[in-house]
């Protein structure tokens, strides 16, 4: 029997009538380390274990603009994700990779454009039609000015950047999210769960209203909206959460910009929350993952990634990544939980936990209006604040012992099973540097530059500047000289000391 209202606004059970009765979620799993290569052969044998759509991990330079061979990159190339500077970098990066079939997330977003405009050239030069792409761009720039830091240009112009992909991709990409507005990361930097619904929905409308600023119509752009959002340790809780989230957004755009039932329809990803993982008795983490995505699946998500037991000490080993992989197969084939829309549905405590998150939430979201707005707040260093007053009292909570954290504050026997530590080779750095002498020696810099030129007229004016980046990665611009280019215009941006 299904709640008769899945898949019917507000889509409080559901956004599909049948959600996993007519397939499971897509099953990604976040991953990427050192060169273009070795984060190839990851991707092609996560495939090969069932993946059913890839997540891609960036390093610290390539989500700051910064090519390998930059001198502020020493000691970052490959660490946290792989390092991309070129186009022969992503074209290696996706090598035996069938674009057209395979749905492709990206987690970037100060240089999310940059990386969209070389995924697209590498579809182009493989014959590859855009219409036929499908994946997302994270390309949410305001949760990087909240709580992560990875930000390049002011809240202005890298509010104009996302909305540029945003138009761009109504045109271009149909199949193709071009924002994740994601809760995620806020809720990594200490947040509560009803902070993590209001500051992300909060963020939502704070793009939405940029983008009908643009003249671009709600209703063609809002079924393409995509969230992100964390799978915490509190069960309970965070299906009450991913209900809340997904009806309290259908009536803001109901509310608010009078969208159709189509656009108001939240999708999201999720993750298992990489903060709850412990170095100490790292198997305990994969019973920690595998409650978390059980709880994301019993609140609807649409695509989830389950973390591995290691990433507290390191990026993951292959044999973790295929076990949190596996963790996701066997919920989805063995546990029979998709065979049931809304399996909670009428239970007391979550239609009663979702309410009071509702309710919460929409008291955040009425201080957050009378600020001025998302970007206000973020600005005022409110929703900063507010993250680290949670941030803190969860600290003091551990500390004090009033939460449990089973191998750090009790039961904290010896580790005794030595944990494998995936080591990148600094070499890879050299190499990388090498590479991209090579590629500058071998391309006509003259043509080069006059794209970069016809960029930053471009970002001087008000027109959209994605099809200019396009055109110089096709000109075989870096990463790191488009960057260069936007901020010459835009400059950077300096976070106030006094937030």
């Amino acid at each position: 029997m299904l709640p008769p209202t899945a898949g019917v606004f507000p889509f409080l059970h559901g956004v599909y009538p049948e959600m996993y009765r007519r397939r499971p979620w897509t099953m990604r799993q976040y991953a990427g380390f050192g060169t273009a290569t070795e984060s190839n052969q990851r991707y092609r044998y996560l495939l090969a274990q069932g993946v059913t759509g890839l997540s891609i991990a960036f390093d610290l330079p390539t989500q700051l603009g910064l090519d390998a061979d930059d001198p502020r990159a020493a000691g970052e190339v490959g660490r946290s994700g792989v390092s991309i500077s070129t186009l022969a970098d992503m074209e290696t990066l996706f090598d035996q990779i069938p674009l057209d079939q395979v749905s492709t997330s990206m987690t970037i977003n100060a240089t999310a454009a940059i990386l969209l405009a070389m995924y697209l050239v590498v579809a182009e030069q493989r014959g590859v039609s855009p219409v036929a792409l499908s994946g997302t761009v994270q390309n949410d720039v305001l949760k990087e000015f909240a709580a992560r830091g990875n930000f390049i240009y002011p809240p202005a112009p890298s509010m104009r950047l996302t909305t540029d992909v945003i138009a761009y991709s109504a045109t271009h990409l149909p199949k193709w999210n071009p924002i994740s507005i994601s809760g995620y990361h806020m809720r990594e930097a200490g947040c509560t769960a009803v902070q993590e619904v209001a500051f992300t929905l909060a963020n939502g409308l704070a793009y939405v209203q940029a983008a009908v600023d643009r003249g671009l119509e709600i209703n063609a752009i809002g079924p393409r909206l995509s969230f992100f959002f964390n799978a915490h340790n509190n069960f309970l809780e965070e299906i009450a959460k991913f209900r809340a989230a997904r009806s309290l957004w259908a009536a803001l755009l109901r509310t608010r910009f009078h969208a159709d039932d189509a656009a108001c329809r939240l999708r999201f990803h999720t993750q298992t929350a990489g903060s709850t993982l412990t170095a100490q008795q790292v198997g305990n983490n994969i019973v920690r993952v595998a409650y978390q995505a059980m709880a994301a699946v019993f609140g609807g998500t649409q695509s989830l990634h389950t973390n591995s037991q290691d990433e507290a000490l390191a990026l993951p080993t292959e044999i973790a990544a295929r076990t949190a992989l596996r963790t996701q197969q066997i919920l989805a084939h063995e546990t029979g939980v998709t065979e049931w829309v809304d399996p909670l549905a009428g239970s007391y405590v979550v239609e009663a936990l979702t309410e009071k998150i509702q309710q919460d939430a929409r008291v955040y979201l009425e201080r957050i209006q009378q600020l001025g707005g998302a970007i206000a707040a973020i600005e005022s260093g409110f929703i900063q604040h507010e993250i680290h007053l949670a941030a803190y009292a969860h600290q003091q909570a551990v500390e004090d012992k009033s939460k449990l954290v089973v191998g750090v504050n009790t039961l904290t026997t010896e580790e005794t099973v030595p944990v494998p530590i995936l080591k990148i080779d600094p070499q890879i750095e050299v190499a990388q540097r090498e590479r991209l002498r090579q590629w500058r020696t071998a391309r006509d810099t003259a043509t080069t530059n006059a794209a970069l030129e016809q960029l930053k007229a471009g970002a001087l004016g008000t027109d959209n500047v994605v099809p200019l980046i396009v055109a110089s990665v096709r000109a075989r611009a870096t990463l790191g000289e488009i960057s260069h280019v936007l901020r010459s215009v835009w400059g950077e941006y300096q976070e106030p000391a006094s937030l």
